[in-house]
């Protein structure tokens, strides 16, 4: 397969996967009318009650009909007996989610994460990483240590939620059939219990995250050459970008604040039972949270190889904060020229209030 090919064919693999996900996501708010007529009767309770008021002499508004004066056995009806949903018999829905949940939403969410690695291997094998550039052996500043330190706690928070939400929605078809039921029963407590607690603190670590970054986030006319250029990752032509170029200002968007604020609010929804969500709330959390979850993983696949074997010389940046001048040249052409004439406003390059206005900064030096 070419390398022509291959980008022809990879939009038409995210166009699939998008119409996939939207249908999944769209089928079961168009089956959330109250009551759900289109609910198949879960229980042999349900059944039995269904039976005798079928077979009543005297006919009368049934458990299905918010007339009755019983406790509903649908959705969110709260019945005669409370203000919670407490006294619900039967919850009609509870058996379509658990069919959506481990039907479609499970393969479509397992085909992503799946797909979205294999794609990246044939990406790298067929077209390659990015050109290494050689060293200059002068270093430039690009991170400071507060900004590494946000970016890791982030990045370690998500991680953890990342393997433990995988066990806890694929973990009895994959690892139980061969731990078995009393090693199994641990991780999913462990699972559950990490994922609960790191949930919040990956809010947290998110929002100082979107504070720290969103002033170099904002797009300008020269994100457009590089999108236009497709950011030189099949031609390997470094296209000049500010400090963040457009596929990363794309990443901090659609994933780090779009489907980071998806995630948060559906999590706490989930996290936090105690405010009085409807069980109809809890299930249609439940799909945002897992339909967000796999677009945000396979995206963070995305940033992560870019960010590593994608392009030489990127984790060094993170990892240490500082990069080679000839690489700070290549891959942030305009933030370098900025660096070298003292205009930068990043703040590991912030100018001194002191500088005289017009005086260029001297070249950067050997790091210490």
């Amino acid at each position: 397969m070419s390398a022509t090919s291959l980008r022809a064919k990879l939009p038409v693999w995210q166009a699939l996967l998008l119409v996939l996900l939207v249908s999944a996501l769209l089928l079961p708010s168009a089956w959330a009318g109250v009551p759900n007529k289109d609910a198949k009767p879960a229980y042999a309770e349900e059944q039995t009650m269904l039976q005798i008021e079928a077979d009543s002499v005297v006919p009368e508004p049934g458990m299905g009909n918010a007339a009755s004066g019983r406790v509903h056995m649908d959705r969110n009806y709260l019945g005669q007996y409370g203000a919670t949903e407490a006294n619900v018999i039967v919850q009609r829905g509870g058996n379509t989610w658990r069919h959506l949940r481990n039907g479609p939403l499970a393969s479509i969410a397992g085909f992503i994460l799946l797909a979205v690695p294999f794609l990246i291997f044939v990406f790298y094998q067929i077209i390659g990483a990015a050109k290494e550039v050689p060293a200059s052996g002068r270093r430039i500043k690009r991170f400071t240590a507060w900004e590494r330190h946000v970016h890791w706690a982030t990045a370690y928070t998500f991680i953890a939620l990342a393997v433990t939400g995988i066990i806890i929605m694929y973990g009895k078809n994959i690892m139980l059939p061969w731990m078995g039921h009393d090693l199994f029963s641990w991780f999913a407590i462990i699972s559950k219990y990490l994922h609960n607690f790191v949930g919040p603190l990956f809010i947290v670590c998110s929002i100082l995250m979107f504070i720290t970054f969103v002033r170099r986030n904002f797009f300008n006319r020269n994100d457009w050459q590089w999108v236009k250029q497709g950011g030189g990752l099949v031609s390997h032509r470094h296209v000049p970008a500010g400090f963040f170029n457009a596929g990363e200002k794309a990443w901090f968007w659609l994933g780090v604040t779009l489907l980071g604020i998806v995630m948060s609010i559906s999590g706490l929804i989930l996290d936090f039972v105690t405010f009085g969500q409807t069980r109809w709330v809890l299930q249609a959390a439940n799909y945002l949270h897992i339909g967000g979850a796999a677009l945000y993983i396979a995206a963070a696949m995305g940033h992560i190889y870019i960010g590593t074997w994608g392009t030489p010389g990127a984790y060094q940046a993170m990892r240490e904060g500082t990069v080679d001048e000839n690489w700070a040249a290549a891959h942030h052409a305009l933030w370098h020229e900025e660096v070298r004439n003292g205009t930068a406003t990043d703040p590991a390059h912030r100018p001194h209030p002191d500088k005289a206005p017009g005086r260029s900064s001297p070249r950067p030096g050997p790091a210490h």
